[in-house]
C-alpha cells in the first residue's frame, strides 16, 4: 500500500514538473459599438463628381482594436531554449460568419512557431507581423485603431474611400523572422519572406508547308517558363532608454508574375494610370517591387506621451523603372491620463501621393491630405473600457478632373481583453 502511495505522488509530481515546463495561454479582445462612416470618393467616370456614401451600424469590427481569439504556447527545452507558438485569428461578433464571411473561415492575423535562446534572441515561421507594423504599433498615438484620420496606419476598406491608399504591409505570409535580445538599451529584428513558383510549360506549334504530294503539316513543341515569385525583407531596430522610445524600419518585396519567360504588357494596365488615385491598390499592374519605411519615437513626460511618426511607401514597375507612385506621411500627437479612469489622445498629419513617369503622372498629379484624430478611454478596469474615436481625412489636388476626396468616421463601443 505504501508503495502505492509513493508511486501516485512520485507520478504526481513529474506530472507537474512537467505541466511547469509548458504553458498555453488563450486570449483575446472583443470590441463592438456603433460606427457612423461618411466618405466622397472615388470620382463618377460619367460627370467628374464624387460618389458619397454614408454608413450607419452596430459594429462587431471594433471601431478602437480589430476583435480576435488567440491561442499562444511555450515550452522549456533546458539550456535556455524554448520553443513557442501563436495562432491568432480575426473575429466579427456581429457577423453570421463569426469572421466578416473572410472565405468562410477565421481570419488569420498572425500564426507562427519558433524557437528561442537565452542570451541570443528567437526566430519563428510563419504569418508574421513586418517591421514597419510592429514598429508603428510602438509609437502610434491612436494604437493603430479602425477609425479614419490616422495618416500612418490607415484602415481596411470597411471604412470608405478617402484615405489615400495603404501607407504600408501589415504582415508577411510563409515569413522567417528573428529578434534579438535588448541589448544596451536595443533590439533587432529581421524579417524573410519567399514564396515563389516556377515552371516549364509545353505548348505546341503547328507549321504548315508544301510538298512534293500536296500540303502537309508539322507540329513541333517548345517549351516556356512562367513565374509566379513573391520575396520580401526587412529589418527593424528598437531602441528604449529611460523615457525615449525609438523604432527604425525599413522593407521591401517584389511581385513578379511572368507568363512564357517574359515580361507582357499586362503588367501595366492602359487605364491604370488615369484612374491611379482613385483605384491605388493596384495601379501598376502584377509586377511591383515595393518599399517601406518608417521611423517614429514616443517621450513620456509623465502627464503625457509625445509621438512623432514618418513613413513612406514607394512602388515601381518591374515592367518599367521610370513607373512609380509614392506616399508620404508625417505625424504628431499625444496620449495621456486626464483622470484616473479617464485617458485622452490626439493626432494629426498630413502627406502626398504622387506617380512619376509620363504614363502616370499625366492622370494623376499629386494629392496632398491631410488627417486629425481625436479619442478617448473610460477604464471600468484594467480590462474593460468604453471608448470613443472621431477621425477625418481630407484630400486635394490640382487637378481640375479629379476632384478633392476625404471622409470622416466616429465610434462608441465597449472593449474587453482577455
Amino acid at each position: 500500500m505504501k508503495k502505492s502511495l509513493f508511486a501516485v505522488a512520485a507520478l504526481g509530481a513529474f506530472a507537474g514538473a512537467a505541466q511547469a515546463q509548458s504553458s498555453v495561454t488563450v486570449y483575446g479582445i472583443m470590441d463592438v459599438g456603433f460606427q457612423g462612416i461618411s466618405t466622397r470618393g472615388p470620382v463618377s467616370s460619367a460627370n467628374q463628381t464624387n460618389t458619397t456614401t454614408n454608413i450607419n451600424r452596430f459594429s462587431g469590427e471594433g471601431s478602437q482594436t480589430t476583435s480576435r481569439l488567440g491561442f499562444r504556447g511555450t515550452e522549456d527545452l533546458g539550456g535556455g531554449t524554448r520553443a513557442f507558438f501563436t495562432a491568432e485569428f480575426g473575429l466579427n461578433p456581429t457577423d453570421a460568419t463569426l469572421s466578416g464571411s473572410t472565405g468562410n473561415g477565421l481570419f488569420n492575423r498572425q500564426t507562427f512557431v519558433g524557437l528561442g535562446q537565452k542570451g541570443i534572441g528567437q526566430a519563428a515561421i510563419g504569418t508574421q507581423y513586418t517591421p514597419v507594423h510592429t514598429a508603428v504599433g510602438r509609437t502610434d498615438p491612436g494604437q493603430q485603431n479602425n477609425m479614419l484620420g490616422n495618416v500612418i496606419y490607415t484602415t481596411n476598406a470597411s471604412q470608405g474611400s478617402g484615405q489615400t491608399t495603404v501607407a504600408y504591409t501589415v504582415r508577411y505570409n510563409n515569413a522567417l523572422t528573428f529578434q534579438s535580445e535588448r541589448i544596451a538599451g536595443f533590439v533587432v529584428s529581421a524579417i524573410y519572406n519567399q514564396n515563389s513558383q516556377t515552371a516549364n510549360n509545353t505548348s505546341a506549334v503547328t507549321a504548315a508547308g508544301i510538298n512534293n504530294t500536296g500540303p502537309s503539316t508539322a507540329t513541333a513543341f517548345s517549351l516556356a517558363q512562367s513565374q509566379a515569385n513573391n520575396k520580401a525583407w526587412g529589418l527593424g531596430i528598437n531602441y528604449v532608454i529611460q523615457k525615449l522610445n525609438v523604432d527604425l524600419a525599413y522593407q521591401a518585396s517584389r511581385n513578379d508574375s511572368v507568363a512564357g519567360g517574359a515580361y507582357t504588357t499586362a503588367a501595366l494596365p492602359a487605364s491604370a494610370a488615369a484612374n491611379a488615385l482613385n483605384t491605388p491598390a493596384n495601379p501598376l499592374g502584377t509586377n511591383i517591387q515595393f518599399q517601406q519605411m518608417y521611423a517614429g519615437a514616443v517621450y513620456d513626460f509623465g502627464i503625457l506621451k509625445a509621438y512623432a511618426q514618418y513613413v513612406s511607401n514607394k512602388a515601381t514597375s518591374n515592367f518599367n523603372s521610370d513607373l512609380t507612385l509614392e506616399r508620404s506621411a508625417q505625424q504628431l500627437g499625444v496620449r495621456g491620463n486626464i483622470t484616473k479612469t479617464i485617458e485622452g489622445w490626439a493626432s494629426i498629419g498630413n502627406g502626398s501621393f504622387k506617380g512619376n513617369g509620363t504614363a502616370i503622372s499625366a492622370g494623376m498629379p499629386t494629392a496632398n491630405f491631410t488627417g486629425y484624430q481625436v479619442g478617448s478611454n473610460y477604464w471600468l478596469s484594467k480590462r474593460t473600457n468604453m471608448y470613443a474615436i472621431f477621425g477625418s481625412t481630407q484630400v486635394s489636388t490640382a487637378s481640375s478632373t479629379v476632384p478633392s476626396e476625404g471622409g470622416s468616421s466616429y465610434g462608441v463601443g465597449v472593449r474587453h481583453t482577455f
